[in-house]
């Protein structure tokens, strides 16, 4: 079995071949970091004018890398949301021309589901295990009971983790995007000269909230002295919101797994996945929380957790097995919950 998948959800134009096995045979992935880091962030219809200009070469590309022809392929998948809707429809429309250009199933991908499903591409892990998602977009702990099978414990109330880290990171005037430039920064500063706080650490439940931790943030540079920002203060900042942000992981992830063993006694893994799953600093606290709780620790290489196609591919491929193709009347979604069940969360709009 071989699969092409096309990720094309925010900033990333992506294609890969995966094989029905999980062999990775290509996976090509072009940042649109240079088209977004004058403006601190990213511009959904420049992204979405890069996939056009950008996804057929690279599609060329993964098929090269893979020693392929579009007639070897058993699958043509791409995500079909959620993100920024105007680069999922150039993914979607790729992806069914493919399809019925060579008569193929086409599928559609939960883009989070690709994460959600990378540890099983990674290290063939059983159903069901405890996954912490934390992107640019969401944060959520979900129970992963199979494909297609989600039930959510938790999620942010109001911003997403990888958000907090990006809006940090532009306060403090480091180069976008903001995660890995805090994480550099903070390896040269101290946790602790700053106060911040830990939102909802020690209460109840499973949810998050970042808000009031990046206005923290807002609050601690607005009280130095007026253009005494100096580097050392930015590594320092840096080095306490980190830790910050990691607590807060580490507390809510405890809940969940108290929750998760509760209905799963068999349950023993915890799996983090998304852009954020690449942070050092939160890979390292959630190792030490998982060894305290007897819980075994999975999070796959940083390519595999940044957006890239290949974990696309391969969620087609654990469908496929299922027998799970789509329609090409699939319309792209710009919401597409894991959860389906689950309420909305107060002010988090899509993040929930």
């Amino acid at each position: 079995m071989n699969i092409l998948g096309i990720e094309t959800s925010c900033d990333e134009t992506a294609a890969a071949v995966v094989t029905g096995d999980g062999t990775i045979l290509s996976n090509v992935v072009r940042s649109q970091l240079e088209e977004h880091a004058p403006y601190g962030g990213i511009v959904p219809e420049i992204a979405a004018r890069a996939h056009v200009s950008s996804l057929e070469p690279i599609v060329t590309r993964a098929m090269d890398l893979a020693k392929l022809k579009f007639d070897d392929l058993d699958a043509i998948a791409a995500t079909g949301g959620p993100g920024l809707i105007g680069g999922v429809i150039v993914g979607v429309m790729t992806a069914k021309a493919i399809a019925s250009a060579k008569k193929l199933p086409f599928m559609a991908i939960n883009h989070l589901e690709g994460h959600a499903l990378t540890a099983r591409l990674t290290d063939g892990i059983e159903f069901p295990y405890l996954m912490l998602l934390v992107s640019g977009g969401h944060t959520q702990l979900l129970a992963v009971k199979g494909v297609s099978d989600y039930q959510r414990l938790g999620t942010t109330i109001d911003d997403a983790v990888g958000e907090a880290f990006d809006k940090t990171a532009k306060m403090l005037g480091l180069e976008y995007p903001g995660g890995p430039a805090v994480e550099k920064a903070a390896a040269e500063g101290s946790a602790g000269r700053f106060s911040l706080p830990r939102p909802l650490k020690g209460r109840d439940g499973c949810d998050f909230s970042f808000s009031g931790l990046k206005t923290a943030v807002r609050t601690v540079i607005q009280n130095l002295p007026p253009g005494a920002l100096k580097e050392s203060d930015i590594a320092d900042i840096c080095a306490e919101f980190q830790t910050a942000v990691a607590d807060v992981i580490c507390d809510r992830a405890a809940q969940a797994i108290s929750t998760f063993k509760q209905t799963f006694p068999a349950g023993n893994t915890l799996v983090v996945a998304g852009g954020v799953a690449a942070n050092s600093a939160i890979k390292t606290a959630l190792t030490g929380l998982s060894e305290a709780k007897n819980m075994r620790f999975i999070a796959p290489p940083a390519a595999l957790c940044t957006d890239n196609a290949a974990m696309i591919a391969w969620a087609a491929a654990e469908r496929l097995k299922m027998g799970l193709t789509d329609n090409l009347d699939f319309a792209p979604r710009p919401r597409w919950p894991l959860d389906q069940k689950a309420p909305p969360a107060p002010f988090a709009g899509v993040k929930a």
